[in-house]
């Protein structure tokens, strides 16, 4: 009988210890700046609980109230004071204690759960904390543990990119991608809107854009180096009405996320030089939208230097800023193939005639001009780092998908630069090396090569240039993502480890650490969510290659 009371007492110690660990360790993703235990009791939160903030944060407190509701069953009541007894959250603003963007303090003990902030941005970040050491799980009352957090991002840009051309999304489902970025702290969604494969936003200064551009005739079957090639006969296509966009920006707006429209020229030009062929190197041609991928140096789809091409761009650009408040709008500028210029004697008579002493010089132009138009509407261009092959002013951000040496040459040049690299970046190139995979373009990005990625090359940072790395981004191009299914597989989880990667301080990164969160915490929420995900991440690892 003392054996088995010596036995009990041990286990019961065993639980009290384990629990007490659990609580003085951190769950959160992305890892926080500052994450403190308190050595005192939580905060109980039940349906008599309120929420109390600011007027101005009214939406955000709604998002609050029906985040909590879904995820742990209790309904809050927002209040516009602090209640007399009982537990509350509030949301306060101190410019004293907030010195950052996106900056927020959390503290959890007594009746109180207080954050700080000073804006939007601030505030959402809070409420994914707070999420994340809430039960995932219904439950009638619950224990918020006693903690103290402190956090703000490493990097200003944290960015997802999602090409809707290749194969479009239905609006729920774009509308569940930015929910993704925003649990995941990331503050920018790109949005990949016109390419050789078709147009997908509602253009009302030009609206073949939509009845031609917006369609084509068939959809590849199969890898595109596949021999013979296989194509459905199934036409294809779509566009987000304007009402779908504005609804979409609204959306993401609530939650922090900037929405950057990107129009893709002067290269990936198929589906307009489908719609309007007069602005095509050969106008007397009867072109069709791209059925296929890779269509660089392939098949002609670069717009031509006529006036009638730049009125069109200007046009384009100013009916897109007025639909989109970002300052920023991304113009393409990446695999604008050369071959169809030199061919053309239009082209060529337009670069003598402006002094432009080869096709780079061309190219540099087309973006110069958009540059200018998008200026006209207080608006900064955002391009691939190709759009450096000219000599182009500072003022435009470059996207680098390219490798370390094309963030170097951005930063000496003083441009702002957004790393990208296709290693690791790219959420289109596969997860592993079975045969048995999903099927992918190509390549081998593993989520620990996405986490331990650091978006800073060694060379700027030597020579004190680090600062013109203002973040960094994953790419998901589509060709072979038909359904949103496939998307949340590709980016599940390598989304999670980018997420710490460009937030996280990165003297604090640990791959170990972040492995255990992510099975212990981000497993779960991904089952929460109904998400599809790579489940063999932990076998298929960098050193596989």
């Amino acid at each position: 009988m003392k054996k088995y009371h010596m036995r009990l007492l041990y286990f019961l110690l065993s639980l009290c210890i384990g629990i007490q660990v659990m609580a003085q360790t951190n769950p959160i993703i992305p890892k926080p700046v500052s994450y403190q235990s308190l050595a005192t009791a939580g905060v109980k939160l039940d349906a008599s609980s309120k929420i109390v903030g600011p007027a101005k944060y009214q939406a955000q407190l709604q998002y609050l109230q029906a985040s909590l509701k879904q995820q742990t069953g209790l309904q809050l009541s927002i209040n516009k004071q602090v209640p007399k007894s009982g537990s509350y959250l509030l949301i306060q603003e101190d410019p004293t204690q907030i010195d950052k963007a996106e900056m927020y303090l959390l503290e959890s003990k007594g009746n109180e759960i207080k954050i700080t902030v000073k804006d939007i941005r601030g505030l959402v970040n809070a409420i994914q904390t707070l999420l994340q050491i809430c039960p995932l799980q219904k439950s009638s009352s619950f224990e918020v543990p006693a903690v103290a957090i402190k956090d703000y991002p490493r990097f200003e840009y944290r960015g997802m990119h999602l090409d809707v051309v290749r194969h479009m999304f239905p609006l729920e489902f774009i509308k569940k991608y930015i929910d993704y970025l925003t649990f995941h702290k990331f503050n920018t969604f790109h949005w990949h809107l016109t390419d050789d494969q078709g147009w997908r936003i509602e253009i009302l200064s030009y609206p073949k854009l939509n009845s031609i551009g917006s369609w084509r005739n068939a959809t590849l079957i199969g890898h595109f180096k596949d021999t013979p090639a296989r194509y459905d006969s199934t036409r294809y296509g779509g566009f987000y009405t304007r009402k779908e966009v504005k609804e979409v920006i609204a959306y993401a707006a609530l939650r922090g996320i900037e929405v950057i429209p990107e129009i893709d020229i002067p290269g990936h030009s198929r589906a307009t030089i489908t719609a309007y062929p007069e602005f095509s190197t050969k106008p007397d041609t009867t072109w069709n939208v791209a059925t296929t991928w890779g269509m660089y140096n392939r098949q002609n789809n670069v717009l031509a230097p006529r006036p009638a091409t730049f009125t069109f761009l200007r046009t384009i650009f100013h009916e897109i800023s007025d639909l989109f408040p970002s300052k920023y709008i991304h113009v393409g500028g990446d695999e604008c193939s050369k071959l169809w210029w030199k061919a053309d004697p239009f082209s060529q008579a337009f670069m003598k005639e402006k002094g432009l002493k080869d096709e780079h010089a061309l190219q540099t132009y087309f973006i110069s001009q958009s540059a200018k138009y998008l200026k006209e509407k207080n608006k900064q261009v955002i391009g691939w780092h190709e759009i450096l092959e000219g000599e182009l002013d500072t003022s435009a951000i470059v996207m680098n998908w390219g490798g370390a040496k094309e963030g170097i040459e951005a930063g000496k040049l003083k441009h702002r630069v957004i790393m990208t690299p296709g290693k690791p970046y790219y959420f289109d190139h596969y997860q592993s090396h079975d045969p048995n995979d999903s099927l992918a373009i190509h390549g081998y990005n593993t989520m620990d090569s996405v986490y331990q990625y650091d978006p800073v090359p060694a060379a700027l940072r030597d020579a004190k240039l680090d600062q013109y790395i203002i973040g960094g981004q994953a790419n998901v191009w589509t060709e072979y993502m038909g359904y949103g299914t496939k998307v949340e597989y590709m980016i599940f989880p390598r989304m999670t480890a980018l997420s710490e990667s460009l937030w996280t301080p990165a003297e604090q990164k640990n791959l170990d650490d972040f492995r255990n969160r992510l099975k212990q915490n981000m497993q779960p929420r991904y089952d929460f969510w109904g998400a599809h995900y790579f489940k063999q991440w932990e076998q298929w690892t960098r050193d596989k290659q």
